[in-house]
Order: C-alpha cells, then sequence, then structure tokens
C-alpha cells in the first residue's frame, strides 16, 4: 500500500515524500508485459508467440521503471487533488536512483517531491494610496503647432531663387573638407534637406539672401541647433556619440531652395481631417481638433495613474516567496533549463511578475470581475474595424463583419489575448474607482518623463 509523507523543509517549502511497495506496481507491470508480448514484431518469431522470459530480458526493465514511475505520479497527484495544498508552479522531483530499480527483484522504492507554498498576505489598502492625476493642459500653443503641421504634412513645396524665410527647406550638397575649405579626397559627400530655422542664429545669417550653387563652409557643432545636430550626423553616416563627429568642417553647396505653401483651412481639408463628419468652419476645426488632442492626454494622464496604482500595490503589499524553491524550479522546471547564476539573475524579475499575478487574480476574484462573452466579441470587432479602416479597405457593406469575427473567436490564442486585455482594463477601472487622487498640471513633456508601462 501507497503512502505519502509531507514534512515542511523551509519557509513555505514542503517535501512530499511517497513510498510504494510491489503491490502498488506490479500488477500493471506484469499486464503490461503481457500487452507488449502480443503486439511486439521480433524475427524469428510469429506475432504473438514470443517467449515471455524472451520479452521480459528485452523489454522488462524500461517497463518495469515506467510503471513505478507512473505510480509514483498518480500516488503525487491523488495527494494534491485531495489536500490541495496552495503550490506554485510544479512539484519538483529531487534525485531519486532508478538505475538501482531491479526487474527480478521487486521492492518498495521511495521518491520525493518538493513543492513550493503560496503565501498568506493582505493587499496593500487602496484607501491609503497617495497618487496624482497628472493632467496635460492643451493650450492655445499646442492647438496651433497641430494645425500648423496638419497644414504643412499636405502642403506643396515650391522653388523659390533666394533664402529669406525661417521655414525656407534648404537641400545642400555636403562635402567633407579642411577648416579652410580644401575638399578632403574620399571624404562624406551627401545631399541633405534642412530647414533654416534649425540652424544656428549665426549660420542663418550666412545663409539669408544667398541663391543655389552658393557655399559656404561651417563646423557641424557651431553650425546647427543643438537638438538638430544628431539628426544630421546619422544621416552623414557619422556616430552620434563620437565626440569627433561634431568637430568635422563641411563646404555647403545649395542645390535647391524651397518654401512649403501650407493647405487652406477650408472645408476640403477639414472634410479630409475629419471625413464623416459636419464640420465646416475653422472654429468647429479647432474646437473638435482641441477635444481630440485633450482626449489623447487624457488617454496618457490615466495610463500614468494606472502605473502609480501598479507600483503602490506591488511595493506596498507585502508577499513573502519560498525564494530557494523557486530559484531551483527556475532552473529544472521552467521550459527551458538554466544555470543557478542566471536563475539568481532572472529571479527578481520573475518574483515581481509573480506577485503581480497573486495581487491581481484576488483582486479580480474577489470584486467578481469579470468579462462577458458580448463584450470579448465586440472588443474583437472593434479591432477588426480599426485594423481594415486604417487599411482603408472597408466599405459601407460590413455584414461580412459578424462571420469574420465568429471566426476569430474559434481561435483561442486571440481570445485569450483580448480577454486578458479586457480584464486588465476592468481590474485598473475598479482600482482606479476605489482611490482618490490628487489632480496635478503638467506639461507634456513631464508626463512623458514619468511613463512606464509595466503592466
Amino acid at each position: 500500500m501507497a503512502t505519502v509523507a509531507r514534512d515542511n523543509i523551509g519557509l513555505l517549502n514542503d517535501k512530499i515524500t511517497i513510498k510504494v511497495s510491489k503491490e502498488d506496481y506490479f500488477p500493471s507491470f506484469e499486464k503490461k508485459l503481457k500487452e507488449y508480448s502480443k503486439t511486439v514484431n521480433m524475427p524469428g518469431f510469429r506475432k504473438g508467440m514470443v517467449p515471455a522470459g524472451l520479452i521480459k530480458k528485452m523489454y522488462g526493465p524500461s517497463i518495469f521503471t515506467d510503471e513505478v514511475l507512473k505510480t509514483v505520479e498518480k500516488e503525487l497527484y491523488t495527494y494534491l487533488e485531495t489536500e490541495k495544498p496552495e503550490i506554485f508552479a510544479q512539484p519538483l522531483a529531487l534525485d531519486a536512483d532508478i538505475r538501482s530499480m531491479d526487474v527480478n527483484n521487486p521492492d518498495d522504492y521511495e521518491f520525493g517531491f518538493e513543492i513550493g507554498l503560496k503565501p498568506a498576505f493582505e493587499i496593500a489598502p487602496l484607501a491609503k494610496a497617495k497618487i496624482t492625476m497628472n493632467k496635460v493642459n492643451v493650450t492655445d500653443e499646442m492647438l496651433q503647432e497641430e494645425v500648423s503641421a496638419m497644414q504643412a504634412k499636405g502642403g506643396k513645396l515650391n522653388e523659390v531663387e533666394v533664402i529669406e524665410s525661417d521655414e525656407t527647406e534648404i537641400t545642400l550638397l555636403f562635402t567633407e573638407c579642411e577648416k579652410e575649405g580644401t575638399i578632403i579626397e574620399a571624404g562624406i559627400q551627401k545631399e541633405i534637406s534642412v530647414l533654416l530655422k534649425d540652424f544656428s542664429s549665426a549660420t542663418q545669417k550666412q545663409l539669408k539672401d544667398k541663391k543655389k550653387e552658393d557655399t559656404l563652409v561651417v563646423q557641424l557643432s557651431k553650425a546647427l541647433e543643438e537638438d538638430k545636430i544628431d539628426i544630421v550626423l546619422n544621416q552623414l553616416g557619422l556616430e552620434t556619440d563620437d565626440k569627433n563627429s561634431v568637430k568635422k568642417f563641411f563646404q555647403l553647396t545649395i542645390v535647391k531652395i524651397a518654401v512649403l505653401e501650407k493647405r487652406e483651412l477650408d472645408e476640403t481639408f477639414f472634410k479630409e481631417v475629419f471625413p464623416g463628419t459636419t464640420v465646416a468652419t475653422e472654429d468647429e476645426f479647432r474646437k473638435k481638433l482641441k477635444e481630440e488632442i485633450e482626449q489623447y492626454w487624457d488617454g496618457q494622464s490615466r495610463n500614468q495613474l494606472h502605473d502609480q496604482l501598479y507600483h503602490y500595490l506591488l511595493d506596498d503589499t507585502k508577499i513573502e516567496f519560498p525564494a530557494e524553491f523557486l530559484k531551483r524550479w527556475l532552473q529544472t522546471g521552467s521550459e527551458q533549463r538554466k544555470t543557478a547564476q542566471q536563475a539568481e539573475e532572472e529571479y527578481p524579475t520573475f518574483c515581481n511578475q509573480l506577485k503581480w499575478t497573486l495581487i491581481s487574480d484576488r483582486l479580480i476574484k474577489e470584486n467578481d470581475l469579470q468579462v462577458k462573452p458580448e463584450e470579448l466579441k465586440a472588443s474583437m470587432k472593434a479591432e477588426v474595424m480599426r485594423y481594415f479602416s486604417q487599411m482603408s479597405i472597408i466599405g459601407d457593406d460590413t455584414s461580412w463583419l459578424d462571420t469574420y469575427v465568429d471566426q476569430m473567436m474559434k481561435d483561442e490564442k486571440q481570445v485569450d489575448a483580448t480577454y486578458r486585455r479586457l480584464i486588465t482594463d476592468n481590474l485598473f477601472k475598479y482600482v482606479e474607482s476605489q482611490v482618490k487622487p490628487d489632480e496635478k498640471l503638467v506639461t507634456v513633456e513631464e508626463l512623458a518623463a514619468m511613463q512606464h508601462h509595466h503592466h
């Protein structure tokens, strides 16, 4: 009769010992041996007529070992099913000498397994979370910047004779040279388009009123605005982190001068930006565009708020883990075997993921957060619509859409990915409803610097 014993061997770490006797595994071994003798093909014997002794000699040891291990595994999972210990991952088999098993001398065998136990913990109280809703105030300047960018995107370049305005786009032939202007043989030579306003004020003065084919010699570090130097270095094929790159001299030859003629703010333009709407005047256009920009930044603010909530829950919820067991599990129990050093290095990240899984699972369960099948389908449908709209291949007839989505819902991976996204959204909506954040106005740059996206 098989016996199962369980002993504590460390923090949240137990050992399960399974002892099996001959009567636990031997009947199934004999049965398997008989089945084998009926099906095995062996030269010189008719099927099913191979002597039992020969079968036992040739295949007995491996069948014997298999049956012992199967019996042990069955006992282990029956125990886990009955006792229901809250464990991490799968039990880890401790080293056992299966070579000592002898088919001719069946005996009692003992096998050990290690389990890591899930800890008891209290989730950090959300009511005590000190968090801030960092909101971006969409200013008239931001709105004007967006309008100008849209007008420029759809505008056209007109060639002119002379460099005059800041917005003039100059196509220049950059030719590497010495300080005094002597061209370096086999040096860099590349045509690049640069706006006049991207040059330093001193170089802008030199370029003003110049015409096609005029030249001037510049040193990169002094010629361009600081935030534009790296862009030009990349285009010239130079290393941006090499301090000598910006010290190089170039002869600039004007190849082309053009001024951008921006799109008119008229009804045609409004309809292109907002198709299917009634936007007809510049005021209506600016109002709708401002709403869209505000909507975008509100979404970014909410993401950042969720990031704070994620870190609060993770950092302020105290959970102890069976660290040594989990590191051993990382080495041998996960999909890819790892060295002790790799497991040590990966453990902090793995531990954080495990912690978040425990916290989020409990919040979802205790607050009965769900994703209904109709929500799942609606989300997948919206995703398909978005995709086809971006590709501009969706017409007025969308009768095919339901059949298409029904087909998608048969794909387990796709359904699982959508479910995970929606349940995470529902989780953060719930968590957000439990806190009272302070509100603070920040700039776009400040908000961008806060973004983490861990969850």
